[in-house]
């Protein structure tokens, strides 16, 4: 009976492995087949098709490998079409799929937050309650995650809730209450987490969602833990563990062995406690190193032992030739120092390669938060660039015909209309050249950094109170376009940072130069202060930190209540000669 059993036990694991199978060959094949179609539709010009044709492209390719740029490429490619044809709201629907999915990425928590804005804002002007809650719960989400907790978070998402039942949408008040209970857990409010996550609970199971069933298990479990009923909380943490373990979800697992494994200890169940501590770092090496790894060093270290197997086996057939006893065991003696020897220096051979592999993981995360951070950079500027062009050589222009055509049928138009309407036109002429400068400051991409700085505090100088002062020694080298941008937005963020808050009555910029490094110094005489480390305290402070780093350089606040602030940057020469930022269409 239990070769029978194990029989079908194989046979029902071959036949899942070839529906797993069968079913990637099909989406292949289904993604080939829509990508076939996409071309024939805009041969034809049918443009709604090939919209809605990229849209289901993107989801696709989300099944198929995560989050990936062939998904976002067609998600905006989608919206392109959409736009060209006219249709908003298939134009604001992709938008909410962009924000949904930058949401899974922090270097892209920003244009998440703005993609979902502008796709409420317009769903909001229809009248679309349904879109409307869809965005408020994708921008609650990202709120939620913010450190301190916001303290209009709570009502922002209780008013959802009852949006959500007003226009009949559990799955999305479901998803509002588990935000509320771990909203209320981050508050430290045991009592009304357990409320809320209670009720989600029930409704989740009603919507058979298994990953909200998990989740309002595991805020429970933290509620008794927080009651110091650690049974009870270990009780809802194997529920949700088992349902994330079914949903192989590493993430919520690894918490989860983390809080059990602390509810143990507190009920000094250290045996239990050391398993889940074990699970806990079991998790999260698999959250760092992919199984592929894991299988080939297993795979490398097997075939080491095996060879050791082999040349004691040989050693011991030999020994079996030998006539004297005491020969072989000096044989025996000699094969179980080099099995000892060889053991230690395949243990300190596992011991390095474990740590180059964290080490090149290190590499790697820290290469992907640099090609992160290009893009980021590179996007902004682009867009600022393009809009600047846009607008000089778009309504710049046109205002200047009208100005021109004024100017020309003057005697036409009356006295009362003829000076005001001379004014209004130099006024728009003179905001859209301030604001196509701001984007895009002409002195910086003609004449270099310094000159631009000077145009840069000229102007500040005859708006502000506040005296600017530009000094600079040494000779400047002329720096690449992508040092020289973000220099520029550097020194314009800490000007605009003291201009608003320091209250300074001067504020001074050096700028210092030599053959190894570029020193940049900020100092006002306002009314100083304390300055936080962590970029999350201030998007300001944190896009400097993030612009220098990626210069390689360094920088350093120095401030005290009533004795003013002081900025040093420090940049290595090299870095500042790198490559041309690209300029995007």
């Amino acid at each position: 009976m239990k070769i029978f059993a194990l029989f079908l036990l194989i046979i029902g694991c071959s036949g899942l492995f070839q529906q797993a199978s069968a079913k990637a060959d099909s989406l292949t094949v289904t993604i080939d087949r829509i990508k076939k179609e996409v071309k024939q539709l805009q041969a034809e010009k049918k443009y709604q098709e090939v919209a809605r044709a990229y849209d289901e492209l993107g989801r696709l390719y989300h099944v198929q490998y995560g989050y990936n740029k062939h998904t976002m490429d067609a998600y905006f490619n989608s919206m392109k079409y959409y736009n060209l044809i006219g249709d908003s709201l298939g134009y604001y629907n992709v938008h909410i799929s962009i924000g949904n999915y930058y949401t899974q990425d922090f270097f892209m928590q920003t244009y998440a937050e703005q993609y979902l804005s502008r796709a409420k804002l317009f769903f909001e002007r229809i009248n679309d309650k349904t879109k409307v809650i869809e965005c408020r719960i994708a921008l609650a989400n990202i709120e939620e995650k913010i450190e301190p907790v916001s303290k209009t978070l709570v009502t922002e998402l209780r008013t959802t809730e009852q949006m959500c039942i007003q226009y009949k949408q559990p799955f999305f008040q479901t998803y509002a209450l588990n935000l509320l209970a771990d909203t209320y857990l981050r508050l430290k409010q045991p009592d009304s987490a357990h409320y809320f996550a209670s009720r989600s609970l029930v409704m989740a199971k009603q919507l058979k969602v298994n990953w909200l069933i998990s989740l309002n298990y595991f805020y429970l479990g933290i509620v008794e833990q927080f009651n110091n009923q650690h049974a009870k909380a270990i009780d809802y943490y194997n529920k949700s563990y088992a349902i994330a373990e079914a949903e192989k979800n590493i993430s919520t697992l690894r918490e989860l062995s983390k809080h059990t494994a602390d509810s143990y200890s507190y009920l000094k169940d250290y045996k239990n406690a050391y398993k889940a501590s074990l699970k806990t770092l079991d998790y999260t090496n698999q959250f760092y190193y992919s199984q592929q790894t894991k299988s080939i060093r297993l795979q490398e270290l097997d075939g080491q032992i095996k060879t050791l197997a082999v040349e004691k086996e040989l050693a011991e057939e030999q020994s079996q030739h030998q006539r004297i006893i005491n020969s072989a065991l000096i044989a025996i003696l000699l094969i179980s120092i080099l099995g000892v020897t060889t053991l230690i220096f395949l243990r300190r051979q596992q011991k390095l390669i474990a740590h180059q592999q964290s080490v090149i993981a290190q590499q790697q995360i820290r290469q992907l938060e640099l090609k992160s951070l290009q893009s980021m950079i590179e996007g902004q500027e682009g867009e600022r660039s393009r809009i600047a062009r846009d607008l000089h050589d778009g309504l710049g222009i046109q205002l200047s015909r009208i100005k021109l055509f004024v100017e020309a049928h003057q005697e036409l138009l009356p006295n009362s209309v003829k000076e005001p309407l001379n004014q209004f036109l130099d006024e728009a002429c003179t905001e859209t050249r301030l604001i196509s400068n701001n984007l895009r400051p002409y002195a910086l991409s003609t004449f270099g950094l310094i000159p631009a700085l000077e145009d840069l505090i000229q102007k500040l100088n005859l708006v502000n109170e506040t005296k600017l002062i530009l000094e600079h020694y040494g000779v400047i080298p002329d720096l690449a376009d992508e040092a020289s941008v973000m220099l520029y937005r550097v020194v314009q963020e800490l000007l605009n940072n003291a201009l608003k808050h320091a209250h300074a009555h001067t504020i001074t910029i050096q700028i210092m130069a030599n053959d190894e490094s570029l020193l940049v110094s900020v100092d006002d005489d306002g009314q100083g202060g304390d300055f936080p480390d962590s970029p999350s305290k201030g998007n300001g402070i944190a896009n400097i930190k993030s612009r220098i780093a990626y210069l390689g350089g360094q920088v350093m606040w120095q401030s005290a209540a009533g004795k003013g602030t002081s900025v040093m940057i420090s940049l290595p020469m090299p870095k500042t000669r790198s490559t041309p930022l690209p300029v995007m269409a």
